[in-house]
């Protein structure tokens, strides 16, 4: 009787372009307002201090292991819950829903763990200046150690998109990342009465601009109607769903670690050079993160789509959406590619760059962007891969994009000089591009080919 009471649910028949547009550009549009926040975020840091912005970018990795594991664990919950609702198995995605809320807790545990224990010893372990390593520490005990406001909003995000919602995720990320950037400078430089706090004044307000939107996501989920619904009235784990969410959660929380590791290697390796080397690599991945945010916005639109109709066994939806999101990925990354190319003096400008970080930052940001629109693609087919549970794909084009292939080259480059070590990343998205197309090519033929949709 339930499959009858649920209506089709809009992405099983609505026209693919407009449909990707509709539920893709709130995403877009708040995961730009990401990017611009941590942009802005790291520009206020480096105004404060050169070497504020060489912790923040020591400190980069581990705070990126937490949006790994928060967003990692909430795409194996986004793919399942849009899987079983393309199925119509209402129930089993109802208890998606409910096992995501609850893992977000439990990740907050292992990174408050992490942060306690491990903070000081691994910035240790790549500055030897006092100073750094002080301010690294002001920046990630809060981050790690109250993450929890972080963790419980990406969960309620990907659940809300996995059924077609993408209206209040985008204003879950708004909140948080206005109240972020508007809060950054009176805690940084001490207006309003605030003490001046520098970098643990960064930290702070990310955790309130965090704990801000969880208050939003969790008044939004309890109180809302939505497609799926979560009820603690006598649950109980249940193992086969959280193996099923992390069949594609936890390549992909491997996946989003993999560029943690990526920036520690590269991290280790520019030492080597200068701080100035290192600080470049940290002004690089802010801006980067303007260009992909709006990409990774995108996909977080596709994935439900691709996933329902999937579930669905529509064919010729499942790989329209592909295509289309695919051209789309192009055109966000050509435009960025464009603008590394004809104005990285002013983008670095925004940071307070040197002579020295000026000089190496334009070659840096015109060299790794020549490889922008082979991400796009490989991007779009890794999103495809997650989309139809096969996760391990999308793991394997990602540790070859940032693993096995850019780290080995940008070592074996660094003999010949810091100049020849970012074409280590455009040599990266050749080798990974065509693995993607080789593996979708045999998803394609065992998958894809016969898939139709049941009488």
């Amino acid at each position: 009787m339930e499959t009858e009471i649920r209506k089709e649910n809009k992405m099983g028949h609505a026209p693919m372009f407009r449909l990707i547009i509709s539920m893709s550009l709130p995403a877009i549009f708040s995961m730009t307002v990401q990017a611009l926040y941590n942009i802005v975020d790291s520009i206020f840091v480096a105004h404060y201090s050169e070497d504020g912005l060489v912790a923040l970018t020591l400190a980069m990795p581990i705070q990126m292991i937490i949006i790994a594991l928060g967003v990692g664990t909430g795409v194996g919950i986004n793919s399942l819950i849009a899987r079983r609702l393309g199925e119509r198995n209402f129930k089993e995605a109802d208890s998606a829903a409910t096992h995501g809320l609850l893992l977000a807790f439990l990740n907050w545990a292992i990174v408050a763990l992490i942060g306690l224990f491990f903070a000081r010893p691994f910035l240790e372990a790549y500055a030897s200046d006092p100073a750094i390593v002080s301010m690294g520490c002001q920046y990630l005990y809060p981050i790690t150690i109250l993450s929890f406001g972080v963790f419980i909003q990406i969960s309620c995000e990907k659940i809300l998109q996995a059924t077609g919602n993408m209206i209040y995720p985008m204003l879950f990320q708004l909140i948080g990342a206005l109240t972020n950037v508007i809060l950054d400078p009176i805690f940084i430089f001490g207006y309003f009465g605030v003490p001046e706090l520098g970098v643990l004044g960064a930290a702070i307000a990310t955790v309130i601009g965090q704990c801000v939107s969880m208050l939003f996501c969790l008044y939004v989920v309890f109180t809302k109607e939505h497609e799926v619904r979560i009820s603690f009235r006598g649950f109980r784990f249940n193992p086969v769903i959280i193996k099923r969410i992390y069949q594609v959660g936890f390549p992909s929380i491997i996946m989003q670690s993999i560029a943690s590791i990526l920036l520690m290697g590269m991290n280790a390796i520019l030492t080597g050079f200068s701080s100035t080397a290192v600080a470049v690599m940290g002004v690089y991945f802010r801006l980067q993160s303007f260009v992909f945010m709006p990409v990774f916005g995108l996909t977080q639109g596709l994935m439900p789509i691709m996933g329902y109709n999937f579930g669905a066994r529509n064919k010729k939806r499942l790989l329209s959406a592909l295509k289309i999101g695919g051209g789309i990925a192009c055109c966000f990354m050509l435009v960025g590619m464009i603008l590394f190319m004809t104005i990285p003096g002013p983008l670095l400008r925004l940071f307070d760059a040197s002579d020295d970080l000026m000089g190496m930052g334009t070659l840096a940001l015109r060299t790794i962007s020549i490889g922008f629109l082979l991400a796009a693609l490989g991007i779009t087919i890794s999103v495809f891969f997650q989309a139809i549970g096969k996760g391990i794909n999308s793991l394997m084009i990602s540790v070859l994009r940032q693993l096995f292939v850019v780290l080995p080259v940008a070592y074996l480059l660094a003999s010949l000089g810091i100049n020849y070590v970012w074409w280590s990343f455009p040599i990266a998205e050749v080798v990974a591009t065509g693995v993607s197309f080789i593996l979708f090519k045999s998803t394609y033929e065992k998958e894809i080919r016969n898939l139709e949709r049941p009488l």
